[in-house]
């Protein structure tokens, strides 16, 4: 059983909740990161739950890694069953869409671990940030990588050179984040948004593999990706039942059951 991460589901219709909870902080000590992945291994496998809403609490995302834990010199991972980089990776990778509602600092680690989620929804007090160089090191679990996907090469050198941290509106403003909320309303919007996701066709775990898994490709390869990914969508029911909605009543009427 899980001590720090939990998987809740029915916060909506198809929709879990990823709860951190490990006081104070969340610091995502090496027992938080095998939890993690081990709540993405169990959502890979469920088909009940469509989309899902990454959460911290109403105080605070994550402060980043747990420093405690650190020793220069040393494999980061040692301590570990999985690194902190290959379980915001199995996170990323989950087939669900997943929304990080994030109140309070995300900071090194916890900013990584946002950047996982398809989405990012902040409270209008969130603070991202990836300060590791502060400590003489760099973001080691993604944050060199999916930083300047996110905001563009010039502004994740900006943040991660400096080590400074991103309020909300400036967050909201350079891609970080995807919407603000005030604090006491931001996991029901993350959730909001989430359930619309869960009521939409098995097609979208198929355009998530297609986008995650082609970025990283040359353009050929990219594209087989997609057409792989296509034809595993056109073989769903849900095609099916969205074709023939559309022929029969127009378009956005259709009502998908995930398969």
């Amino acid at each position: 059983m899980s001590e720090f991460v939990h998987l809740q589901p029915d916060a909506a219709s198809g929709v879990a909740t990823i709860r951190l909870d490990r006081p104070r902080m969340n610091a995502l000590s090496n027992a938080v990161t095998a939890e993690i992945a081990a709540v993405a291994d169990e959502l890979a496998e469920r088909r009940d739950i469509r989309a899902a809403v990454l959460w911290g609490g109403p105080k605070i995302f994550a402060a980043g890694a747990d420093i405690k834990e650190f020793q220069p010199g040393a494999d980061p991972g040692s301590g570990s069953p999985v690194s902190l980089s290959a379980a915001v990776r199995k996170l990323e990778r989950i087939p669900q869409i997943l929304v990080a509602a994030v109140n309070g600092y995300a900071l090194g680690g916890g900013c990584e671990l946002a950047m996982a989620a398809d989405f990012r929804v902040a409270a209008d007090d969130a603070t991202f940030g990836q300060p590791e160089i502060l400590l003489g090191i760099i973001p080691g679990a993604g944050g060199t990588q999916r930083l300047p996907r996110l905001v563009g090469v010039g502004r994740a050198k900006d943040i991660i050179y400096s080590g400074r941290l991103v309020a909300a509106d400036e967050a909201l403003a350079i891609g970080l984040a995807d919407a603000v909320h005030p604090a006491a309303e931001t996991f029901e919007q993350a959730v909001a948004m989430a359930e619309r996701f869960a009521a939409g066709p098995a097609a979208l775990r198929h355009a998530k593999a297609a986008v995650n898994e082609g970025i990283d490709l040359p353009l050929d390869a990219a594209l087989d990706v997609e057409t792989a990914e296509f034809l595993a969508a056109f073989a769903t029911e849900d095609a099916r039942i969205g074709v023939a909605g559309f022929v029969e009543h127009g378009p956005g009427k259709a009502r998908f059951v995930g398969r």
